[in-house]
């Protein structure tokens, strides 16, 4: 028996489906400029922000999906490592890529975030052109 496949069924929509990025910092500035970077490094990204890390884990707790996460350390409330221990608490999280985003160059904040086995990469602001193309390569597949 043969089976005749219709052409329109097997053509694929050119346009990649969008890397879903929560970028969780306390400066509105900064979140802004992270998102410029990823619109411009020629990755789909769908960005959603958040000013508060409790904010952030909320949406998570109600299911919000993300495929990658990039999290500052000073934030006003939660900090980022405050953060981390939460986030590492809540269910099916743990292939969730965290990347640290951060103005903090201190060697001990570096190895304090990376001790933390969802955290990928550590990177210090600002974020660039560069930097935010190659956050893809983090994601995990499927």
């Amino acid at each position: 028996m043969m089976v005749r496949v219709n052409p329109q069924f097997m053509q694929s929509d050119p346009t990649p489906m969008p890397h879903r990025v929560m970028l969780i910092d306390g400066s509105e500035a900064d979140l802004l400029y992270a998102e410029i970077m990823l619109q411009r490094c020629g990755e789909a990204w769908e960005i959603s922000r958040f000013e508060s890390a409790r904010a952030a884990l909320a949406a998570l707790h109600d299911d919000a999906a993300a495929d990658l996460i990039l999290l500052d350390i000073n934030m006003p409330g939660l900090d980022g490592f405050g953060f981390l221990e939460a986030y590492e608490r809540l269910p099916r999280r743990s292939r969730t890529p965290v990347v640290m985003l951060t103005s903090s160059p201190d060697p001990a904040d570096r190895a304090r975030a990376l001790r933390h086995r969802c955290v990928k990469d550590y990177l210090t602001k600002p974020l660039d052109r560069d930097a935010a193309a190659s956050l893809a390569q983090l994601l995990v597949p499927g």
